[in-house]
């Protein structure tokens, strides 16, 4: 007997074909990224070393490795007086991270007010243990692996991936730090990323951004925080955050008015790189007006299919003109921009959707030219340490490229 033709169920078997295809391509990625970390060389990266730069309204310190930022984070803990805001999307319990706990609790026990926000699905292969040794008087929100009622919504499901710590808000001695650092020993020494220490003014903003979050987005939280009573209006610095509780995402349009004003260069790091249409539209459109775009990527991030689903863009990117520079023997995580050696931002967002239009983050945007000129020198640094991507190589790419790309193509209007 012949079975009658089913659109439905011919549509169920493409469903499941497609499924067990990419399935299987991710798989097959994965297998292919743990041999080659098995197999990837100890390289000692190029850098730039730390020093102060003077800002209207403070200083601005910018670090590109993390042992001495880490080494700077601690002894501003332990100088605390008055009170810590400490924020982190990932807190390993190794040796960096039970370094960081220890000053925070010996912080609470000299009588300094201790708050700590963390992100509970970042942290799922770190003991439970680790987070119950902080003692009750220091007070812990832990973003939700799912936030409230209704769930499944874009004001919930965004995860917190920002990274502060700001120290005696509003004292003389006040510092605050953000970038792209988790806390961990892997982060120390073996990522190229980027962080700042600022003090001045611009502390205070920071110290307001944590106390949004805290009493604002998902998780209990206690006790309430209460605004710092006086901002700033610096014309040099300012802070952007994006809030998925409040449908507040200002970092993307940040990034798009900054390339639509270039005129000479934009150099941009982004540790994971899938742009959408907009913004791969706004880079085309630069260098169309002569200006010089070039990005550095990792040639192999710690997200391997990140790398594979970035690979979509490249195409239109390399026949409008932008250069695309792969980081070579490490992951390059840092999230900067630097623009016409005027215009810089660095902070926590990356340049993909879940960044951009999901998660929690904050970025720091400053218009000065010493600022500038040290990013433009770190840009210069970690280029040394890239090889370029060009359009000839891209279109030769083996066809088994092709298809992998093809098949994980549906997942990038997710990441």
């Amino acid at each position: 007997m012949t079975r009658r033709f089913s659109p439905r169920r011919t549509a169920r078997r493409a469903a499941a074909v497609t499924l067990a295809a990419q399935a299987a391509t991710v798989a097959g990625l994965l297998v292919f990224d743990s041999r080659r970390k098995r197999d990837k060389p100890d390289v000692r990266l190029p850098r730039v070393e730390s020093h102060d730069l003077a800002v209207q309204g403070g200083d601005l310190r910018i670090y590109t490795t993390g042992e001495p930022l880490f080494e700077d984070m601690l002894a501003d803990i332990e100088a605390a007086q008055t009170r810590i805001f400490f924020e982190s999307y990932i807190w390993k319990g190794d040796d960096t991270g039970v370094a960081f706990r220890d000053a925070l609790v010996r912080a609470h026990e000299r009588g300094v007010e201790v708050f700590v926000a963390f992100d509970e699905f970042a942290n799922l292969v770190v003991p439970r243990a680790f987070f119950r040794s902080l003692p009750d008087g220091i007070h812990v929100k832990r973003h939700p692996l799912i936030g409230r009622f209704p769930w499944l919504t874009p004001r919930q499901v965004g995860r917190n991936h920002r990274k502060l710590l700001i120290v005696d808000e509003g004292a003389p001695t006040a510092a605050a730090y953000l970038g792209g650092y988790n806390i961990g020993s892997l982060y120390a020494d073996r990522w190229r990323d980027t962080h700042a220490r600022v003090s001045g003014e611009m502390v205070v903003e920071l110290a307001n951004a944590f106390v949004d979050y805290w009493n604002n987005a998902p998780g209990a939280t206690t006790p309430h925080l209460h605004q710092p009573a006086a901002r700033t209006w610096s014309t040099t610095m300012r802070v952007h955050r994006n809030s998925p509780v409040d449908s507040v995402y200002p970092i993307r349009n940040m990034y798009l008015e900054a390339i639509d004003r270039s005129e000479h260069h934009v150099y941009l790091t982004a540790a994971y790189f899938i742009p959408d249409g907009v913004l791969t539209r706004a880079l085309v459109e630069a260098v169309h007006r002569g200006v010089d775009v070039q990005i550095i990527v990792p040639h192999f991030s710690n997200h391997i299919v990140a790398d594979w689903l970035s690979r979509a863009s490249y195409a239109e990117l390399l026949k409008g003109g932008v250069r695309i520079l792969r980081y070579e023997n490490a992951m390059v995580h840092a999230k900067t921009a630097t623009i016409d050696g005027r215009w810089t931002t660095l902070g926590t967002a990356n340049l993909d959707r879940l960044s951009l239009a999901g998660n929690y983050e904050i970025n720091l945007e400053i218009l000065d030219a010493d600022i500038a000129r040290q990013m433009e020198e770190i840009f210069r640094v970690d280029a040394q340490n890239c090889t370029e991507l060009t359009l000839e190589e891209w279109t030769d790419r083996p066809l088994i490229a092709r298809v992998t790309e093809g098949i994980l193509a549906p997942y990038r209007g997710v990441l």
